[in-house]
Parts: C-alpha cells; structure tokens; sequence
C-alpha cells in the first residue's frame, strides 16, 4: 500500500485521469441541466444528485469487467472493408440519440406550444430524467473509460478518478443548470453543443475521427460570444435601470410654490 502511495507514476495517471473525466464530463453536465429542467423545480436538484449517483456505480461496473471493455474494440463484423465494433455500435446509437434529443429540445424551444393549436410537451417523469442521465453518462463516459484502461491497468487508480470527476459534477450540477435555465440564449447554445458532440459521436463511431481540439476551439468561441452578448445585455441593463430611477426621482421633485 505505501509503494503504491508514493509510486510518482500512481499520482501522474491519477491526475489525467481525473482531469480527463472532469473534462469530458462538461458536457454531460450541460444535458444533465436540459433534462433535469422538465421537472418541477424541488424535484430537479435531487433528480440530477440520484442520475450521477447511479452512473457512478455504472462506471465502477464498466472498470470492474476490464476483459468486457477491452473487447468492445474488437471487431464483430466486418462489412466491405469496415469493421464494427461494439463499441463502434454504442458511439454511434449514443451519437444519434444525441441529435435526436437536440433537435427535439431546439424545436420545443423555438416553436412548441406557442402555434395555434400547438399540443404542450407532456412533462417529463422523475425516473424517465434519472434513467436519461444514467444513460447519457454511460455514453460519454464510455470513451473515456476504454482511454482509461489503454492508459493504467491499475484499476483502484481508475475508479478514483471516476469518483472525483462524478463528485465534481455533483458539485458544479445545479449552479450549472440554475445559469442555463436563466439564460434562454444560453439553452440554444447548449443544446447546439449536443448536436455538436452528437455528430463527433457518429463520426467516431464511422471511423472518422474528429480532432478534439477543434470541438473545444468551437465550444470556447462560442462561449466567448455569448458572454459579450451577456454582458451587452446586463450593462444595457443597468442603463435601463438607471435612466428609470432618473425619471423617477425628476418627477419626485419639488412642484411649483
């Protein structure tokens, strides 16, 4: 137990790893705050607590059966030339569902029960929002964890780093989903960062492999402009409030002797 303490290769594997969860968990963290959302407010803190409580003890499962995840990379068919994995066939149906609930939130958003005889979106049910959570978590946390395991073979060193990263998620999960929910200009951009990841996803699974550099380069532009737009707003804002308060106390003055 002490050579493994003080073992400098168990710390630097810890902390990629660690930070590699945490990183890859950002945008989980923006679907956990879209989903958690079509609950009733007192129901959506404890809904995201239970979804990411739940998905950690699906990712210790996933480590724990370490033959299981090295085997998902081999191929179990091969179609003119192309071979499938099952991890290629997670990657791609998790890609999928992305889209398809991106595309379904932007469309609720922009147009649903708001048309002439538009039906409302019926809500969303407390297990149906934590199996989603669960769900999703598993699929993007399923790269991760084959990257893990290509990385250390030392399976207590994995699962701390996952208990970290869903602790931090735990943590950062409601001040994340109170600021998007607050912000409608915020929601169409994460929901656009779904479709993004959705299609990176697919195209992974297609053997086409997208350069995570240029996902986070458009992620950070994006958020780069949206946070001047946030600021334009809230200092237009302030000149709003201020020119009303001078109004106000114009007409407060005293009136004619």
């Amino acid at each position: 137990m002490i050579e493994f303490l003080l073992n400098p290769e168990t710390w630097a594997a810890l902390a990629t790893l660690t930070v590699l969860e945490i990183v890859l968990g950002i945008d989980n963290l923006v679907f956990l705050a879209i989903t958690s959302a079509r609950l009733p407010p007192h129901q959506q803190a404890s809904a995201r607590r239970i979804g990411l409580f739940m998905a950690l003890f699906l990712r210790i499962a996933l480590l724990s059966t370490l033959t299981f995840i090295a085997a998902l990379t081999t191929p179990i068919v091969t179609i003119s030339g192309f071979a499938l994995s099952w991890r290629d066939v997670v990657l791609g149906l998790g890609g999928l569902y992305l889209v398809y609930k991106g595309v379904i939130e932007i469309h609720e958003s922009v147009e649903g029960g708001h048309g002439p005889g538009a039906k409302p979106r019926p809500p969303a049910t407390y297990f149906s929002v934590i199996s989603t959570i669960m769900i999703l978590d598993l699929v993007f946390s399923l790269d991760s964890i084959i990257t893990a395991v290509g990385m250390t073979d030392n399976l207590p060193v994995m699962i701390i780093a996952i208990v970290i990263a869903i602790a931090t998620m735990m943590f950062a999960a409601n001040g994340v989903s109170g600021f998007i929910n607050r912000h409608p200009t915020v929601k169409m951009l994460a929901l656009a960062f779904l479709l993004l990841v959705g299609t990176a996803l697919i195209a992974d699974a297609a053997h086409f492999h997208i350069p995570r550099e240029y996902l986070y380069f458009a992620i950070a532009f994006s958020i780069g402009v949206e946070s001047l737009n946030l600021m334009a707003k809230a200092r237009e804002a302030r000149r709003a409030a201020a020119e009303a308060g001078a109004f106000q106390n114009a007409g407060d003055g005293p009136g004619p002797a």
